[in-house]
């Protein structure tokens, strides 16, 4: 079944702000929340539904990318960072929403702790880094193994941060539930909050001997080589993201994601626009009122082309299919646009001198301009249309 519009999903405007994104979220979270629609499994497919639309256009770069794109800008089969959430990536990321900072929105429904399951240690940060592409790259999709300086899990603890399976008790404040509640009075009468326990971070337990390799971090500096799949026909400013490739997380925490902004390379002969790539093709005099047969560079291999007798500078010739894909995959490859210019000598000899002083007050040579001439930008004009 195709995906609903995520501005539908949160009934907001496409230019809505983060105020009113947030109130919407909100809102439809409130009417689908699970503790309030026990057992109901639409209630709670559209739960999750509202999450990922909320995921996607509260963070900017995302949501450009949805803008631009659709649901395929954010599609984690292209490498992308839009993702399916169950209920702990929905309570985990949007804490804020769901009462961890104190709100008695979970516990008006009746304490939406227990939808979660219990986390251990705090998640890693995110790592960014850049990577440069050639238009040939992009043109076919690549694989780069980039080395990242990154925090790893510890390999004398796995990641607990404990000296051994005997250094752990469960947590006082807690009692290992991973979660504490507090009663407070508002106009309404007394309410229940849950938060996540602040002195085991939700984990239930305390370390009591820590690991002597990480001190008790549970995760080290190191380095790794990460393999990244880069579809074809991204674009520069672009970002992909990897779950689970960032930095380790604390105490056993799950990892960040690996965030990867897309730079390309100045090319030699290309420019780029959108799907299409331009070039410039310079043609003496002669080749251009006599015609010739000239090979030009692709992004693939050179291709032979026809200059017709009486080639104009600005004409603008086109190499079906000989562009960039489109980044979604299933449309069809931009064009490879070629525009003439005529190349004027700065010097001359004699010789050449004498013959073109010749031909200049020949009637045939007189310019034709003006009248009927179409000037670039009407043939690009043509062209689109």
């Amino acid at each position: 079944m195709a995906k609903r519009d995520y501005y539908e999903i949160l009934g907001v405007a496409k230019g809505a702000d983060a105020k009113e994104l947030k109130k919407a979220y909100r809102k439809v979270a409130m009417k689908f929340h699970p503790d309030k629609n026990p057992g109901d499994k639409v209630a709670e497919d559209k739960f999750k539904e509202a999450a990922e639309a909320y995921e996607i256009l509260s963070d900017e770069q995302k949501r450009a990318r949805y803008d631009r794109y659709g649901h395929a800008g954010v599609d984690p089969q292209a490498g992308f960072g839009g993702r399916g959430m169950n209920m702990d990536d929905i309570f985990a990321n949007f804490s804020d929403i769901f009462g961890d900072s104190g709100s008695p929105f979970e516990s008006f429904f009746g304490g939406g702790a227990r939808t979660r399951s219990r986390q251990r240690g705090q998640k890693g940060s995110n790592l960014r880094i850049k990577v440069s592409l050639t238009l040939e790259e992009i043109a076919d999709g690549v694989t780069k193994k980039i080395k990242v300086k990154k925090q790893n899990s510890c390999d004398t603890c796995n990641g607990s941060g404990a000296k051994d399976s005997n250094a752990v008790s469960t947590c006082g404040t807690c009692q290992g539930s991973g979660y504490v509640r507090q009663v407070k009075s508002t106009f309404l009468g007394q309410m229940q909050t849950t938060t996540v326990c602040p002195t085991c971070n939700g984990s239930g337990q305390q370390i009591t001997s820590k690991c002597g390799t990480c001190k008790g971090e549970g995760r080290n500096m190191g380095e790794e080589t990460i393999e990244i799949e880069i579809p074809a026909g991204v674009e520069g400013g672009m970002q992909l993201s990897m779950r689970g490739k960032g930095n380790a997380g604390k105490n056993g925490g799950p990892k960040g994601d690996l965030l990867i902004a897309i730079e390309e390379k100045k090319h030699d002969h290309f420019t780029r626009d959108g799907q299409n790539i331009m070039f410039d093709l310079f043609l003496n005099f002669a080749d251009a009122a006599l015609g010739t047969s000239i090979e030009v560079p692709t992004l693939g291999k050179l291709v032979k082309i026809s200059i017709p007798p009486g080639t104009q500078a600005g004409k603008i010739f086109r190499l079906r299919g000989k562009g960039i894909p489109s980044v979604q995959g299933y449309a069809e490859k931009g064009d490879q646009l070629i525009n003439v210019n005529i190349w004027t000598p700065k010097k001359l000899s004699p010789e050449e001198k004498s013959m073109l002083e010749k031909m200049r007050d020949l009637p045939n040579f007189a310019p034709k301009g003006g009248k009927g001439q179409k000037g670039f930008f009407a043939r690009m004009k043509d062209y689109f249309e």
